[in-house]
């Protein structure tokens, strides 16, 4: 299967310690099996740091991950949401949970307000859900939490 990854410039080698933490499956590389999404979110790295052009990296995996430990998620569901929030709201620098890979949708992007609005009330967990779905229609993420994991991936 190939999958891609957005940023603003070229690297060699993936270093989970360069990505930024509390993000929906926590700290790790993520990838999308869509080249556009990828494409797309170069341009929002691009515009974010004010640095740098859109580049997608393109890499390889079998499907194949005996020994890993993986959850997917197929669908939208509040095991989803609640999920994205612990990884989100996260205060250590270790993670919160022990998986190497997660598939699953991508949240909205005005993820951080629809999770503050949860935790004050404003809103229900059915709501927080339909609230976090892509505007676009389901896409979905790969996460790769792990060194275990990263190597399973094959620059192409």
């Amino acid at each position: 299967m190939k999958l891609y990854h957005g940023m603003n410039k070229e690297f060699d080698r993936i270093d989970l310690l360069k990505s930024k933490p509390n993000k929906d499956f926590g700290r790790g590389f993520y990838l999308s099996a869509d080249y556009y999404q990828a494409l797309n979110m170069a341009n929002v790295k691009v515009e974010q740091l004010g640095c740098g052009s859109p580049v997608v990296l393109t890499y390889e995996v079998e499907e194949v991950w005996e020994g890993l430990n993986v959850l997917r998620f197929e669908e939208y569901s509040e095991e989803w949401a609640k999920f994205i929030l612990l990884n989100r709201n996260n205060p250590t620098s270790h993670p919160v949970h022990g998986y190497d890979i997660v598939i699953g949708p991508i949240a909205d992007d005005r993820v951080g307000v629809q999770l503050w609005r949860y935790e004050n009330h404003s809103i229900d967990l059915p709501t927080l859900v339909r609230n976090l779905k892509y505007m676009k229609g389901i896409t979905i993420q790969y996460f790769f939490g792990t060194e275990r994991a990263i190597r399973l991936l094959q620059r192409v």
